[in-house]
């Protein structure tokens, strides 16, 4: 366990909320002013976007030029079954416990994990339980919060159509937004701006970082102030019982 940093932060929120954008911040922050400013060491990030944009390409590349049955999504590419979902986050589990393997990495590292959920595929509230316990006893959670019309018109501002798999640069169509990511539990599990989540008989601290006024689109120095008022708050409340 590391004394002056975070071991995993879980960055939830909308699509195009801020959460990637926070990340580069970081990402691109010196070690020392990042570990001080912000309690983060060395970035681990554990994303699902990836994983599940190479399930879209296998998925078209079966279909399209090997003539065999989707495995992933069907045709207007929705996830089939479902509960795939799940899957990207018991693959985000798995990841982690990998890293795990390094007996020095829980002191240098701060894993970022970052997901979305919206209702339509059970939310937060279904997606919390597939997290380990090695995740669990060490998360504290960052919310970025936007509403739906914001993400919406994050999502289509960000859109590049010749980089669909770039992390900064990815979107979604407004139908796939509308029925996927319009409704948003979080507010349901976590009422407040900051406090604990009980997840699977873990506490966790969580804090929310308001982006409705979109900071973290070329204001880095508001999205650092901003980001440091959030994670000093988690770090004080981390050892409340």
């Amino acid at each position: 366990m590391s004394e002056d940093s975070f071991e995993v932060i879980l960055l939830l929120g909308r699509p195009a909320s801020g959460k990637s954008e926070i990340i580069d911040f970081l990402e691109h922050t010196n070690a020392d002013e990042r570990r001080r400013r912000f309690h983060v060491g060395e970035t681990e990030i554990l994303d699902d976007f990836p994983m599940l944009w190479t399930w879209f390409e296998e998925d078209d590349i079966l279909s399209r030029k090997l003539g065999l049955p989707r495995l992933h999504t069907d045709a207007e590419g929705y996830f089939d079954p479902a509960g795939l979902w799940h899957l990207l986050i018991e693959r985000i589990s798995l990841e982690y416990s990998k890293r795990l393997r390094d007996p020095a990495y829980r002191n240098r590292t701060t894993a970022l994990i970052e997901f979305s959920r919206g209702s339509e595929h059970g939310g937060y509230r279904e997606a919390f339980p597939h997290l380990s316990d090695e995740i669990l006893r060490r998360a504290v959670i960052v919310y970025a919060r936007v509403s739906f019309a914001e993400s919406l018109r994050k999502n289509r501002r960000r859109f590049n159509p010749d980089r669909p798999d770039s992390i900064l640069e990815h979107g979604l169509s407004d139908q796939k937004m509308e029925r996927l990511y319009r409704d948003d539990d979080w507010a349901e599990l976590a009422p407040g701006e900051n406090g604990f989540l009980e997840i699977c008989g873990h506490h966790l601290p969580y804090a929310v970082f308001e982006n409705e006024d979109d900071i973290t689109t070329g204001k880095p120095d508001l999205l650092g102030a901003r980001l440091e008022t959030t994670l000093g708050r988690l770090w004080e409340i981390r050892m409340q019982p």
